[in-house]
């Protein structure tokens, strides 16, 4: 086997470790205001824009490495909180329009990637939550791969859903277990993240309400950059930094 150090390409990594890579990854997108910012460039749009055109390729590179499960933190409730309603209306169709995308790339199909959108989803419009359930209808059989976007998303306004539809459906208190939640969050389909990497943490080391349940035994990756900055031999040195941690998960 090549030694950890020796590697410096995906098809490598995936060649010499594959079994030892993580079979959920969680991406936190954070730093396209600040990024094109510091180009000098007063229009926060544009940096949303390379950010996405990042996210296109970490997407593609994910796949190369036979990462099963790819949940990517895109547009939190907090964002859209806090920005203004032009730039929250943008992000949206950016944002669809990456689904779009990656919907009609041929890869999906040919890799069987099964696409799902996690959050609040009926806060979006009706044109959107109807182009979004077309998408998800279209790959609700693949399960080779799995691509999660999240938008519109917080991990504690997940956990309160679960909990509403625990009571609607009438399930007595104790009947609650684990799995219960589990199956009841939006999450339901797919298993615990192994592994998070967050760019733009500048200033700290915060996970933003991302998959706060399903990452409670998750490695922890915080990087400066900030996210339109982030490439493939990033994502290479994240993941040889992952295999080589020791995962006791509470043991």
């Amino acid at each position: 086997m090549l030694p950890i150090e020796k590697i410096n390409s995906i098809d490598q990594l995936k060649e010499e470790y594959g079994d030892k890579l993580p079979v959920h990854l969680g991406i936190i997108l954070d730093g396209n205001r600040r990024w094109i910012k510091r180009q000098g460039i007063r229009d926060t749009f544009k940096g949303h824009l390379v950010g996405y055109n990042t996210l296109k390729k970490m997407i593609y590179s994910s796949y190369d490495c036979g990462i099963k499960y790819l949940s990517v933190y895109a547009l939190s409730t907090d964002n859209v909180a806090k920005r203004s309603e032009k730039e929250i209306n943008y992000l949206f169709q950016l944002l669809l329009k990456g689904i779009e995308e990656v919907f009609e790339e041929p890869l999906t199909f040919e890799k069987e990637v099964k696409i799902q959108v996690f959050g609040r989803i009926e806060d979006l419009s009706q044109e959107f939550q109807e182009k979004i359930k077309k998408i998800q209808d279209s790959t609700k059989k693949h399960n080779k791969y799995y691509l999660n976007m999240c938008i519109i998303y917080d991990g504690q306004e997940e956990i309160v859903d679960a909990v509403k539809k625990i009571i609607r459906k009438g399930i007595p208190p104790e009947k609650i277990s684990k799995e219960i939640i589990k199956q009841n969050l939006y999450t339901h389909n797919i298993p615990e993240a192994d592994y998070i990497i967050r760019t733009g943490m500048e200033d700290g080391a915060r996970i933003s309400g991302f998959l706060l349940w399903d990452s409670s035994y998750a490695e922890f990756r915080f990087r400066n950059e900030l996210w339109p900055d982030y490439n493939e031999k990033m994502l290479i040195e994240d993941l040889k930094e992952y295999i080589r941690r020791n995962r006791r998960k509470g043991k």
